[in-house]
């Protein structure tokens, strides 16, 4: 049966996917959207630091004001939603079904998700950023626990690996995975001062549209493309290149001829990667037919008879008939996000979610660095972050970019080094230090087997 299906199942035993929503930004306003035109899907409460932010996201999502609950019980009773800055007010009844994170704060929304694991309640994570950081262990807890932790579809991570499942299930062996974006190599020392430019938004349209600079600038300098190429990395077992990603330009129709190794002509170190393609030539200019908002996945012909298929239907394949492409043009981020709460709610399926730790996004630094500066982290003036084997970083105890704003400085440091965790005045105690330990000590030695080959 469909997920709209098995939701009206639910909807007509009088049991609505009860869920909350932690994060009250862009992202949480385009699910709430959509979220209440499914019937049988009960937004039990919105939570945010700011209850007025949380209350205006709800108005622009369509809900009338009468929808909102004076408390969480009164939501329960009366299928209305509460609004509130405490996740744990919501999670303490044990009777929510589903979370869905989207904090963008990777420290709070490791928090979320452990607390939510605890009450037996499943987690969607579209905080992608907890995801690199810690999702192989948080994947791990949610499988001890009995729940589903899963990527949030509609975020370009979760639609990677549908794209990667669905050649493995054809038996294709896949030879790349990613994404486009916009990017040239000098983007990677951007900073929020710079960003509208490169964007082409004025600092007024900026203001006026109360848009984040830092989170522009995460786009635009590579760390969020590090981010999410981690996230599908470790839930797909497809590796990092060794000198990280090299967004090559590349349209939709050029895919399979770029994204081949470089033995055949492309570009890829090796078969079975992950790599961002850019929307803009080196020089530039528009790349034609970009995938700028898009997925892409590409495979190889396993035989003659499947080379000569993929001619016969139409596939858009390198000069040599072997490498195609699969993509999707476009992504809709939050409007697409009770595809997973659905999935996890009434299948206990994820829609992506780290089986192993296969790569890492690292600290490095944007410019020169001295004792005493103090790390913004993510999309900020002093690091971007560089996409790794997640090997290296345990070996050499590299800082994550999750870990690396707040902190100062210990040493000298050149610019595009890679910072160390020895580098920074990282508290001896920071819980998120030691899971991270804890994470590379589990997985170690449990690398990801392919579906195929």
């Amino acid at each position: 049966m469909p997920l709209a299906g098995e939701l009206a199942a639910r909807q007509a035993q009088g049991r609505p996917i009860r869920v909350a929503l932690v994060g009250a930004g862009k992202f949480g306003t385009m699910f709430l959207s959509q979220a209440r035109r499914l019937r049988g899907l009960h937004v039990v409460a919105v939570v945010d630091l700011s209850v007025e932010r949380a209350r205006a996201a709800l108005a622009e999502a369509g809900w009338p004001a009468e929808q909102q609950a004076s408390s969480v019980l009164e939501a329960l009773g009366a299928g209305t939603t509460r609004l509130t800055d405490d996740p744990e007010e919501v999670l303490a009844t044990g009777e929510l079904e589903v979370l869905v994170e989207a904090t963008g704060n990777p420290a709070a929304a490791v928090g979320h998700a452990q607390s939510a694991f605890r009450q037996g309640c499943h987690v969607v994570m579209a905080t992608a950023e907890a995801d690199a950081l810690l999702g192989p262990l948080l994947a791990h807890e949610a499988e001890q626990a009995d729940v589903v932790y899963t990527m949030a579809y509609g975020d370009q991570p979760a639609l990677i690996c549908e794209l990667v499942e669905w050649a493995q299930a054809c038996g294709f062996d896949v030879v790349c995975a990613g994404k486009g974006t916009k990017y040239l190599p000098r983007y990677r020392f951007s900073t929020p001062a710079t960003v509208w430019d490169d964007y082409g938004i004025s600092r007024d349209e900026a203001a006026a549209g109360d848009l984040n600079p830092r989170m522009f600038n995460s786009f635009l300098d590579g760390t969020k493309s590090a981010i999410e190429m981690a996230c599908v990395a470790n839930a797909t077992g497809l590796r990092p290149h060794s000198t990280g990603l090299g967004f090559p330009p590349c349209g939709a129709d050029r895919l399979a001829q770029v994204l081949r190794p470089e033995a055949q002509g492309g570009t890829l170190s090796q078969p079975g990667t992950v790599e961002v393609v850019s929307s803009l030539e080196r020089d530039g200019n528009p790349v034609a037919n970009d995938l700028r908002w898009g997925v892409y996945v590409t495979f190889e012909a396993p035989n003659e008879f499947v080379r000569r298929s993929f001619r016969e239907y139409g596939l858009a394949t390198d000069d040599s008939g072997w490498f195609a492409a699969m993509y999707r043009p476009y992504h809709l981020i939050g409007l697409e996000v009770s595809v997973s709460v659905l999935a996890a709610a009434l299948r206990r399926e994820p829609t992506g979610a780290a089986r192993a730790l296969v790569a890492d996004v690292v600290a490095t630094a944007k410019r020169g660095l001295e004792p005493g500066d103090e790390l913004d982290g993510e999309g900020g003036f002093t690091v971007y972050g560089t996409l790794v084997d997640a090997a290296s970083t345990g070996e050499n105890d590299a800082l994550p970019i999750g870990l690396a704003s707040g902190v100062r400085v210990r040493r000298p440091l050149a610019r595009e080094a890679i910072l160390r965790l020895a580098d920074v005045d990282l508290p001896a105690d920071d819980p998120l230090v030691a899971m991270r330990r804890a994470q590379h000590s589990l997985f170690a030695q449990r690398p990801v087997e392919p579906a195929v080959g």
